[in-house]
């Protein structure tokens, strides 16, 4: 036997002696027997110190750092920081779970609740806490019954023109940037994401083969994404001008050779130079600009504007059009190789076939 001599001084506070007697004669009991672990570190260590540790130890190496920060201040927005890590129950993050239903989606109060569990668990195993539970195993999670189906509109609203991206054109023209278009059409030829498309490099588009290597993705793997002579066109517009490499205006017909020797050498660095967050709120500014000139138009021509056009659309929806589309012509393995989806079921929620569409193949 190890006894009770082999372990450090514990030590806690009771109301009353029976209590603390109790206490004693339970952890004595335990490390005669050897099965006593400290729960000193786990009860001197609240929920916010433990957030803080996590911030700047393991957050710092995960993808989407901005996010998990975020959710960091979530959870530290909550009554739960103040108190012991020991003594947070499942009751409490149930608690907390259904208050956050009331205004968020249950994809997002799933994604708070993951975070928070993976606190507990690097806090159990790395962080000295051996006898920390983790209260969010026993918390019923929230279904994800919010899965989007927003397509682009195909049809322009007002001429009655058949367009294939009526919607996104639209967004396109009420932009006031000088990236996002390029930026849009890749995205909804591709099925990237906004952040594969904010972090490509040069050294990996060849326009030739029309394929765009992507080193790190989400899921942790490479992969190769196909480019559409769409999607190629939009890149080749990206290409820095000849007055971008020289700094002042080029003359047409009148480049000198150091202008064309670097327009001839591979192009490096980053295709957008731009961050994911400043291409969300160009986004959203370009559809609420385009919403509103439609709304004037339906006006000066006596209709009434249709609810679900130019409304409630956001730049991951792209990603979902994108798929709906390529689905039309690849199998479903290729087309999971393409939006670099592991498991088939969630590709399913990004797919989104229109009856009508559906309809034709049967003829």
């Amino acid at each position: 036997m190890l006894g009770a001599w082999w372990y450090p001084a514990q030590l806690k506070t009771f109301e009353t002696r029976v209590e603390a007697e109790a206490w004693a004669r339970k952890v004595e009991s335990g490390m005669d027997g050897g099965t006593f672990v400290s729960r000193a570190e786990a009860e001197a260590t609240s929920l916010s110190e433990a957030l803080d540790r996590y911030e700047r130890e393991i957050v710092p190496g995960k993808k989407g750092d901005v996010q998990e920060k975020s959710v960091i201040r979530m959870w530290k927005a909550t009554t739960l920081v103040l108190r012991p890590m020991a003594a947070i129950r499942s009751a409490d993050i149930a608690k907390q779970r259904d208050e956050w239903l009331k205004t968020c989606k249950p994809a997002t109060v799933l994604r708070r609740i993951a975070l928070l569990s993976h606190v507990f668990k690097i806090a159990r195993h790395e962080w000295r806490m051996e006898s920390l539970t983790n209260p969010i195993e026993f918390v019923t999670k929230p279904s994800l019954n919010n899965a989007r189906t927003r397509r682009v509109t195909a049809i322009d609203a007002i001429t009655g023109r058949g367009a294939d991206e009526g919607e996104l054109e639209r967004v396109i023209a009420a932009s006031g940037s000088a990236v996002l278009p390029a930026i849009i059409r890749l995205a909804v030829e591709t099925a990237m994401r906004r952040g594969e498309i904010v972090g490509l490099l040069w050294e990996n588009v060849d326009l030739k083969k029309r394929v765009a290597h992507l080193p790190e993705t989400k899921n942790g793997t490479s992969r190769d994404v196909p480019l559409s002579s769409r999607a190629v066109a939009a890149l080749d517009a990206s290409k820095p001008s000849e007055s971008d490499a020289t700094g002042n205006k080029a003359v047409k017909g009148k480049l000198n050779a150091s202008v064309k020797a670097l327009r001839a050498a591979p192009l490096t660095g980053l295709v957008f130079a731009v961050s994911s967050d400043a291409v969300t709120r160009a986004f959203e500014r370009a559809v609420l600009r385009a919403r509103r000139t439609y709304e004037a138009e339906c006006k000066k021509a006596g209709r009434v504007p249709d609810k679900k056009y130019l409304t409630d659309l956001r730049f991951h929806d792209l990603r979902h059009e994108a798929a709906s589309r390529l689905a039309s012509i690849y199998q479903l393995h290729e087309l999971a190789k393409i939006t670099g989806h592991k498991d088939p079921r969630m590709l399913m929620r990004y797919y989104h076939p229109r009856a009508e569409d559906l309809a034709k193949r049967l003829d």
